[in-house]
């Protein structure tokens, strides 16, 4: 989750107040003593532009941390997997939780993965709770295994009938024709479905995929696994390119078998 970067005014050795002060010293030396004022106002500069350093350096710095940690170094550890985290999902991080539009669900994934951050033009922000078109939920990834990310749907989007089983939205060619882009990132063509199947998960029905896509913005394989859950579709989608699915395919189907919703 991305960090807001907090730099104190104590940092620079003066409060709002007192740099208010100082400009109000300012003035009513320039009155009486121009030399002082200029000196005064020199050192107003230079405290303001140690602010601006200040401000930058520490951005960056949280923006680092932002692209740079490891999973493994916040998310707890699955016991029986040695190298995987448990991700479970929380109203702190997305905004259609703190909404209450999607419940929590929650997956597993290597240590060595790094979260990304979502635009708010994906991540459905700016039109919670009453958004008519999905958007990204979380996003992780690695540069040598691939990248998952949650999508979340809209019911009104695919049924008429509120809180209806994934079953009753229709049959998985029909969910994977209306979702197929948000698998691939861009276009979808009923030929790049290779194996379609239903699953039970602790009494969830999941529809599951597996596509290749070879012009998809997502990569050139695409592992996807649905469910409905309240309002909303749930989407997991797990994607690699080529050089990645040769090396880390079982990686990749574990991640998408551990979904829950």
């Amino acid at each position: 989750m991305a960090m807001r970067a907090v730099v104190p005014w104590t940092l620079l050795g003066a409060t709002p107040l007192q740099l208010n002060a100082s400009s109000s010293a300012i003035r009513c030396d320039a009155q009486e003593n121009p030399r002082a004022a200029t000196v005064i106002s020199r050192r107003k500069s230079v405290a303001l532009v140690g602010f601006t350093l200040a401000m930058g350096l520490a951005v960056n710095q949280t923006s680092a941390l932002a692209r740079e940690v490891e999973v493994g170094a916040y998310l707890p550890p699955v016991e029986s997997l040695p190298g995987f985290v448990q991700f479970k999902a929380s109203g702190r991080d997305t905004p259609a939780l703190r909404a209450g539009n999607v419940q929590p669900y929650e997956f597993i994934l290597p240590s060595t993965w790094k979260q990304q951050r979502i635009a708010n033009i994906l991540s459905g922000n700016y039109c919670q709770p009453k958004c008519a078109e999905p958007w990204v939920e979380v996003k992780f990834e690695d540069d040598k295994e691939g990248s998952l990310q949650v999508v979340a749907a809209p019911m009104v989007r695919l049924t008429n009938k509120p809180n209806a089983r994934i079953d009753e939205i229709g049959s998985p060619e029909k969910l994977i024709a209306a979702l197929g882009p948000f698998v691939t990132g861009n276009s979808y063509d009923p030929d790049e479905v290779i194996e379609t199947s239903v699953k039970d998960r602790d009494g969830e029905k999941f529809y599951c995929y597996t596509l290749e896509t070879p012009y998809a913005k997502t990569g050139a394989h695409n592992l996807a696994a649905a469910t409905s859950k309240g309002n909303v579709v749930l989407l997991f989608v797990v994607s690699a390119s080529e050089s990645q699915w040769s090396k880390s395919e079982s990686v990749l189907r574990t991640i998408l078998d551990s979904f829950k919703a």
